[in-house]
């Protein structure tokens, strides 16, 4: 049996995804995984031995106005890349229309996804799938599996880590001994919590704290690094998804805004605490965090929230989250 798995994104609906791989590897017999990830995402499941083969693209490409033949030749080059291979199964996990038009190009006779996905993508699928709004997005994929006829027995995320990715942050963390992660920016503004604040909690935290982001999050890196008085350690745009997953198997605790490294966290079973203002955690939070002690989700009660609101003038939901309450919580790690 072959099956293509089309997740390119976020980095959190990744890890989100892992479950499901699992659980197809486990109930079907020599079924062979194909996944259709983006470019900047391809680290995290790069040499993954439950995956045959990552048809990858570069999705940022797609915006670049300027540059229409390059983005035509990359569109090209995915359609060619969909039709190499007739699968038995294409699962759309994304439910978006570039994902909804990968299904549409690619060769199977049984294309499955959710019967709410969105931007009219549904209609690419001869199989919609039922899947409770109010579920987290992990049971929400399980539900796809259950209903190509795989069992969920039970609920495991496989992240590879790998020896290089592992020496690597041996090298940056040399001499640190235990450490705290930092992770204070996030795709959303409305979704971090103030600079200034994790600055403040850094500073008051009697262990090393590592902070890490991508190259985009300098400033905001720069701006807690300010504020903590150069004390946090800074990893920012030093690490790659690999070297960024070793780097919090090794921690004692992860401090996150709602971002793709909170899920890491979760899922290497890492305790976190993860702030929460416009997005819900119900369904994005940190998988288990309902009956799991060692992830604890902080928020304000402010009667607006969940808003899910990229853009907010006063985010008033971040702000209220007080630093001794996020003190509190991280000090049983300390």
């Amino acid at each position: 049996m072959k099956i293509l798995v089309i997740k390119p994104s976020s980095l959190g609906d990744i890890i989100h995804s892992l479950p499901f791989l699992k659980t197809i590897k486990d109930s079907f017999r020599d079924v062979g995984i194909d996944w259709v990830i983006s470019k900047n995402l391809a680290g995290i499941l790069e040499g993954h031995p439950m995956i045959n083969r990552l048809i990858v693209f570069d999705k940022d490409s797609w915006k670049k106005i300027g540059d229409l033949t390059g983005t035509v030749k990359e569109v090209r080059n995915l359609i060619k890349s969909l039709k190499a291979s007739e699968y038995d199964i294409v699962v759309d996990l994304q439910g978006l229309l570039r994902s909804g038009l990968m299904t549409f190009f690619a060769r199977s006779p049984l294309k499955v996804g959710f019967d709410n996905a969105r931007e009219g993508s549904r209609f690419f699928y001869n199989k919609k799938v039922q899947a409770g709004g109010l579920q987290h997005a992990v049971d929400r994929y399980l539900e796809i599996a259950r209903n190509i006829g795989a069992t969920v027995e039970s609920i495991a995320f496989p992240l590879v880590i790998g020896r290089s990715a592992n020496e690597k942050v041996s090298s940056l963390t040399g001499g640190l001994g235990e450490y705290i992660v930092i992770v204070p920016s996030a795709r959303w503004e409305t979704k971090r919590w103030p600079a200034e604040n994790f600055g403040r909690l850094i500073s008051k935290l009697p262990l090393p704290c590592v902070i890490t982001g991508n190259n985009a999050d300098r400033h905001v890196v720069q701006q807690v690094l300010t504020a903590s008085k150069n004390k946090g350690v800074d990893l920012c745009g030093r690490t790659g998804l690999r070297e960024l997953t070793a780097l919090i198997a090794g921690a004692k605790a992860v401090i996150s805004n709602d971002s793709g490294p909170m899920h890491i966290a979760a899922a290497l079973g890492i305790p976190v605490i993860a702030l929460f203002g416009p997005t819900d955690p119900d369904k994005t939070g940190p998988y288990g965090w309902r009956h799991n002690r060692d992830l604890k989700v902080l928020s304000s009660s402010l009667h607006c929230i969940p808003c899910f609101r990229k853009k907010c003038k006063a985010p008033e939901c971040m702000s209220g989250i007080k630093v001794d309450a996020v003190f509190e919580a991280v000090k049983e790690y300390l």
